[in-house]
């Protein structure tokens, strides 16, 4: 019988199929963080219950942690109190933990993948949204509540409806200066933010094959951001070649055992999809959000839309431009900026920090624009030091900070002022997502980098070899 990708991963964990209900799904990884836990481990307490296999989970600290001055105590108590939570139920428990200092500190979707925590064919979880990440290598992967936190813990399983299936092909030669992040805000701008809404997605075509493999992640993370349960992207030579000798991957024996397996892991040529989607990926350009969602995302030469041409309510809209202080048909080029946010789970690596590095290159910050530059772990950290790219920012004007998610959510001290524009690599530009009042323009490494030494929205292919 002909399968997807998703059906080969989702059925091999099937536990157990409640009729007419959810199934059983066995999962392999279990990532947690210091927000998403507390209370899933206080029920476990609640019920004398112990973690049934704590060497699939894994703990890092992310939402909460400072970004600068992580040797010092950290001076939220809340924070405080959730990340001593944290340290304490992964000892008692016998869990990895990887906390503020440890070299292995960093963003929970970038750390899973640097170790190996990520695999083809697995099945994966977070108290994170964003999960979808670790889809990028053929995982099903997937972001779950507290109380299903709890229920992993205690039985390594978790009940779930099977999602219906998309698959979105994209061909064709990306043009200059457009990157994954600018691929995935032009789908989520076709699909709309609840275009995807009880699907999983798989990425085909040229496009995807043709990316790497942190190119992959950035799109995946996105899936959710147009209502996707999770996105994924069948395994190739790239994906086998990322994760070989990563810590937590098979060694000798076990690795060709598994790669057996893992060269299963594609579409069948005539299996059926609920749903298939194709675009020309030669017609995307450099991509900007200029509303409250995801969705509301145009290339950077075009104008802000009318409400006639828009999806969903007119009230609704507008109540979006004038939070943002735009109006329909705006140009978003030339619009002043105040501050930049280069990092997250979307766009927090290493590839990131080269792309930002480059343009920025020869160049200086506005001297008005405040710059957060946030590296999604230490090994990010220390690729940039190592590779150079740490004198090139410098030497522009820019400082780098400690990982964490920083001002994707401003859970932290990252906070962008009220009524101030940030233009931000994160995955989210909610009315207050990254503080009270805040007003964030969503977009690429590149397009971050080129508004970061103009002062302005601006087209960073006016910039590039200048």
């Amino acid at each position: 019988m002909s399968k997807t990708l998703f059906d080969k991963v989702w059925d091999a964990h099937v536990v157990h199929q409640i009729k007419e209900g959810p199934d059983v799904l066995f999962i392999d990884r279990h990532m947690i963080h210091e927000v998403t836990s507390p209370v899933a481990f206080l029920g476990l307490k609640n019920r004398n219950i112990k973690v049934l296999y704590p060497e699939k989970t894994f703990a890092t600290a992310d939402h909460n942690t400072p970004t600068l001055n992580q040797h010092l105590p950290v001076a939220d108590p809340l924070s405080a109190n959730q990340l001593a939570a944290l340290e304490k139920n992964a000892n008692e428990h016998g869990i990895s933990y990887w906390g503020l200092g440890h070299q292995k500190n960093g963003i929970v979707h970038v750390v899973g993948p640097e170790y190996g925590i990520t695999l083809p064919g697995a099945t994966m979880v977070c108290g994170d949204s964003h999960t979808s990440t670790h889809g990028a290598f053929g995982a099903i992967a997937f972001g779950i509540g507290t109380s299903e936190v709890e229920m992993v813990l205690a039985s390594q399983c978790i009940m779930q409806p099977k999602p219906k299936k998309m698959r979105i092909t994209l061909n064709g030669k990306l043009q200059k200066g457009v990157t994954p992040k600018d691929v995935a805000l032009f789908i989520i701008s076709q699909l709309t933010t609840s275009g995807a809404t009880g699907y999983f997605v798989e990425y085909a075509g040229e496009i995807f094959e043709q990316m790497t493999m942190e190119g992959r992640m950035t799109v995946c993370n996105l899936s959710i951001e147009m209502g996707a349960r999770g996105g994924m992207i069948a395994p190739d030579q790239k994906t086998f070649d990322y994760i070989k000798d990563r810590e937590f991957t098979p060694k000798g024996n076990d690795w060709d055992k598994a790669m057996a397996y893992w060269e299963t892991l594609y579409t069948d040529s005539d299996a059926q999809f609920d749903k298939e989607l194709t675009f020309d990926g030669s017609l995307i350009e450099p991509m900007i959000t200029y509303g409250t969602n995801p969705g509301m995302g145009i290339g950077i030469t075009n104008h802000i839309p009318s409400a006639d041409t828009v999806e969903g309510g007119a009230a609704t809209y507008q109540k979006s431009l004038e939070y943002m202080g735009y109006q329909e048909g705006d140009a978003l080029l030339g619009k002043k900026i105040d501050y930049v946010f280069l990092g997250s789970c979307t766009n927090g690596r290493i590839e990131d920090f080269r792309a930002f590095s480059e343009l920025v290159k020869g160049k200086q910050r506005a001297a008005h624009v405040t710059a957060w530059l946030v590296p999604g772990s230490h090994k990010v950290l220390e690729a940039i030091k190592a590779e150079g790219l740490y004198d090139i920012l410098t030497a522009a004007g820019f400082e780098l900070r400690e990982p964490g998610c920083s001002a994707c959510l401003a859970m932290n001290d990252d906070k962008i002022p009220a009524g101030k524009y940030a233009v931000s690599t994160s995955n989210r530009n909610f009315e207050g997502r990254q503080g009270p009042g805040s007003r964030t323009l969503l977009a690429s490494p590149t397009v971050a980098a080129a508004a970061a030494v103009t002062g302005k929205v601006t087209d960073p292919r006016e910039l590039m070899n200048a």
